[in-house]
């Protein structure tokens, strides 16, 4: 069976701690993010296992280039994980321009159709795979902390993973929602105020959201985890 995985946003954050989980358990992983370093970075724990390719999911054929090329070097894609996201610090509707609201949708909801869209038909033809994507709980119920804009992405996002199990679950392909609360990840350096270092300790870390990742990857054929919610104790 191959087990050849795309991780967008896998230079930081959760999407880092999903493509090194993915590569300790023997995966072959494509890292997708817009700085080399950083997926360098990410890379160097398992080096044999991660492959980068610099990419802006917000530009489609960006992401058109990097799947085809992904393809050519390691063959079918069985799991997709749609990690990459931003949010602006000026969020709040009373600030929000349309430039920066454009942005944020671009990278989290256009980026992941994008993605969607490069790995269905050959999922499709093989009749298997698995797409998770990595939401928020902003996607649940809209806060003025995450902003407009975020929130209207991750619903989004949340209509579009709906759709992947509505319409391709007879084909063999599933889709999971990951729902999390606040995580401790360079993206809270991009609120109006940064949290505290004693807020941050409270927080989800990445690496908890990528055990759920793997539960939904994991999980035998014949099963779906639809929606996932975890949040802070």
């Amino acid at each position: 069976m191959d087990q050849i995985a795309v991780v967008t946003g896998a230079g930081s954050g959760v999407g880092r701690a999903i493509a090194q989980r993915l590569a300790a358990e023997g995966w072959t992983v494509a890292l997708l993010g817009r700085r080399a370093a950083a997926l360098a970075e990410t890379a160097a724990v398992k080096p044999s296992h991660m492959t980068a390719f610099e990419c802006d999911v917000a530009d489609q054929a960006t992401v058109d280039r990097a799947f085809s090329a992904i393809r050519k070097q390691f063959g079918f894609i069985s799991v997709l994980v749609n990690s990459a996201g931003i949010n602006t610090p000026r969020r709040s509707l009373e600030q929000l321009s349309t430039h920066d609201y454009l942005a944020v949708v671009n990278t989290n909801l256009n980026g992941v159709f994008y993605c969607v869209a490069a790995v269905l038909p050959e999922m499709r033809a093989k009749k298997r795979g698995t797409i998770v994507n990595i939401v928020s709980d902003a996607g649940l119920a809209a806060k003025p902390k995450a902003g407009a804009a975020y929130a209207a992405s991750k619903f989004g996002v949340m209509g579009l993973t709906q759709s992947i199990n509505a319409e391709e679950r007879e084909r063999g392909i599933r889709a999971c929602a990951i729902c999390p609360g606040d995580i401790d990840t360079p993206i809270l350096e991009n609120r109006p105020v940064p949290p505290t270092a004693e807020a941050r300790q409270k927080m989800l870390r990445p690496s908890d959201v990528a055990e759920c990742a793997m539960l939904a990857i994991r999980l035998g054929d014949h099963a779906i985890v639809e929606q996932l919610v975890i949040v802070p104790r």
